[in-house]
């Protein structure tokens, strides 16, 4: 089973995290198949930093992968703001 989701960097207290597709089996900062982003929580302007290649997540989605709880939650949060811009 094949997932996308969060893997942790950075230094104590100051979370920073790559977005990636891996097996479900693989540890969470262990061998993945492709980094298609990152979320960076902790910003000096208090404002989540996040990007995400939108074109590789719609077709890791379309073959199978499923996103974490995290991500998910954090996508429709982005797709949110980005409506309510337009």
């Amino acid at each position: 089973m094949i997932r996308i989701r969060l893997a942790l960097n950075g230094a104590k207290k100051k979370p920073f995290y790559n977005i990636i597709v891996t097996d479900k089996r693989n540890p969470r900062n262990g061998r993945f198949i492709e980094k298609i982003g990152f979320l960076n929580s902790i910003t000096k302007n208090k404002i989540k930093n996040i990007k995400i290649n939108m074109k590789r997540l719609e077709y890791w989605k379309k073959t199978g992968a499923k996103l974490s709880k995290r991500l998910k939650y954090s996508i429709k949060k982005i797709k949110q703001k980005t409506n309510a811009n337009e």
